[in-house]
């Protein structure tokens, strides 16, 4: 799955949800960084049965290194869709990957 969210993305075909644009304006993460997040990330959680539809969370480095988490909508949608984005907490996650 996470191949198929990997191609949507670098064809441009996602979109932020609402919560995930105002998460990345006070987190000061940039789209660019969310990319590359995804692109050299993988799948660490997922939610298949979510309320508000199958997603699943990414966790990825940006090419500077910074750890980013990514939740977003399965690849199913003719768009991806990034619902929240931040940098993990390393007091709540070892080696930002699994929750303590």
């Amino acid at each position: 799955m996470i191949d198929e969210i990997i191609g949507k993305i670098q064809k441009g075909l996602y979109e932020y949800s609402q919560h995930a644009v105002d998460q990345s304006v006070v987190r000061m993460i940039s789209t660019k960084e969310v990319q590359e997040a995804i692109e050299h990330g993988k799948i660490i959680e997922n939610y298949p049965d979510d309320k508000y539809g199958p997603r699943c969370l990414i966790y990825g480095k940006t090419t500077n290194g910074r750890p980013i988490h990514v939740q977003c909508s399965y690849p199913s949608r003719p768009l991806v869709k990034i619902i929240t984005i931040y940098e993990p907490d390393p007091e709540l996650w070892t080696d930002f990957e699994i929750r303590r």
